[in-house]
């Protein structure tokens, strides 16, 4: 079969981007500004997750009330808006109960798993709402469900994909309909071959829509959200942050491990494996333009960013007795593997080890990386040392190792902080330092004024 669209673009919109029903009506202006553009990823509508987690936490009838009117008034709010409400208001109606139902579970027997499905609704939520958006402005659209072809494991909370049988999949029941309609779907939820719900972590729309890109092999994924691109550094901390227009896969994939938010961590992973350009910009403005990943770029600078990540913990570990420095560090990195936990950062002496934990990609309450488990098989070992309410502070750039002024350009930035630990060395575009977080702020300021403004 010939196929109409060989070059498509996959479009993904975030909260901001669908928060109601007039920035819905813009994202659907983008969609049709562009005929390529075929498949249509959804994140939940602004502020819809949050409410979400909350409620599988298992609160008290009365706050479980309260949580719920609000999801449903953002709900009605879009359907309000619509010329026909009734076509779309049932199943509205049907998931907000599933919500409620899940919730009083979640009461007496919350987990990870429940954590997920009710989770889950946010996105099939701003999907359907969005599909009758565009079909009230004469667009041929139609809803799919994204668990059809995103099998996972069941790491409920932070699910990794099988990307060998997405593609089977989406080949066989995804590829078909892109020819005919534009397809709306959702970000950040799968399936496990239990047939359980799963989710990505927190802001994997943005990884759905470039592995469904890789699966697909789409021409372009861009990704709308609600800032113009990338920025040297977040704009809400230094206000002279400059927008990046275009930026390499591997100096991206940087700033969001490191913790920018424009971009989920493992978004760039699919599309790099495939050459596929990233295209990021705000649904708000599309005049004003936005950055291109891409393979490779022209004269690439030695500083290209500042990232901070926070919510980090310090752990501290000392053997409690003399040992060679290799078998201590592979008990202590045996235990990692056990309890499934990568540290992002690790520096050593002869018989101390320092990691550095995120806890910040978590849908569930309880943090997935320190754990009461981890912390008692680590005590059996050695002696541990935890400090929490830090922050990763990250400079981005080309060959770090060889340039002669990073003593000079970064390190007199931080004499006025306590620096915890710093890691430089094991990759040549990346040099991180670990603050308290209450120091962050400041000391992004003074870093990208030093080497951007």
């Amino acid at each position: 079969m010939t196929r109409i669209y060989p070059q498509f673009i996959v479009a993904k919109f975030g909260g901001t981007s669908v928060a109601d029903f007039d920035a819905m009506n813009r994202s659907a202006s983008i969609v049709l500004a562009d005929p390529n553009v075929r498949l249509v990823v959804l994140s939940a509508s602004a502020g819809v997750t949050n409410l979400l987690v909350e409620l599988s936490e298992g609160l008290e009838s009365h706050l479980q009330f309260d949580k719920l009117e609000t999801l449903r008034t953002i709900q009605y709010n879009i359907i309000s808006r619509l010329k026909n409400p009734s076509i779309i208001s049932t199943e509205i109606d049907n998931l907000l109960e599933n919500i409620g139902r899940l919730a009083h579970i979640a009461m007496t027997s919350p987990s990870t798993a429940l954590s997920d499905e009710l989770v889950s609704h946010g996105e099939l939520m701003s999907s359907l709402l969005f599909t009758e958006v565009l079909r009230e402005r004469g667009v041929e659209a139609s809803w799919f469900d994204a668990r059809s072809v995103m099998r996972t494991d069941s790491n409920y909370g932070c699910a990794e994909p099988d990307v060998t049988t997405l593609a089977e999949l989406a080949e066989l029941h995804l590829r078909p309909r892109i020819e005919q309609a534009i397809m709306i779907t959702q970000g950040f939820i799968g399936r496990d071959e239990s047939g359980h719900t799963t989710t990505l972590g927190r802001g994997g729309s943005d990884y759905t829509a470039s592995l469904l890109g890789e699966a697909l092999h789409a021409a372009r994924v861009d990704i709308w959200t609600d800032v113009a691109g990338i920025y040297t550094t977040d704009p809400r901390i230094a206000p002279k942050a400059k927008r990046i227009d275009s930026i390499s896969f591997s100096e991206a994939s940087d700033m969001a491990a490191y913790g920018a938010k424009v971009l989920h961590p493992a978004t760039l992973m699919p599309a790099m494996r495939k050459n596929i350009p990233v295209f990021v910009g705000s649904s708000k403005d599309t005049a004003a333009g936005g950055t291109l990943v891409c393979c490779t770029t022209e004269n690439p600078p030695s500083y290209r960013a500042v990232a901070v990540r926070r919510k980090q913990t310090l752990v501290r570990l000392h053997s409690l007795n003399a040992q060679p420095s290799y078998r201590f560090l592979a008990q202590i990195f045996a235990l990692l593997e056990q309890h499934t936990v990568a540290a992002d950062l690790v520096t050593t002496s002869e018989n101390s080890i320092a990691l550095a934990l995120d806890s910040t990609n978590a849908t569930s309450g309880e943090d997935p990386t320190l754990t009461t488990a981890l912390f008692t098989a680590l005590s059996s070992h050695c002696r541990v040392e935890v400090e929490t309410g830090l922050a990763l502070i990250t400079l981005i750039g080309n060959q770090l190792t060889q340039a002669s002024s990073v003593c000079k350009d970064v390190f007199a930035r931080f004499d006025e902080h306590a620096v915890r630990m710093i890691c430089h060395g094991a990759s040549s575009n990346n040099l991180c330092f670990l603050l308290p977080g209450d120091v962050a702020d400041s000391a992004v300021k003074a870093l990208h004024q030093r080497l951007f403004e």
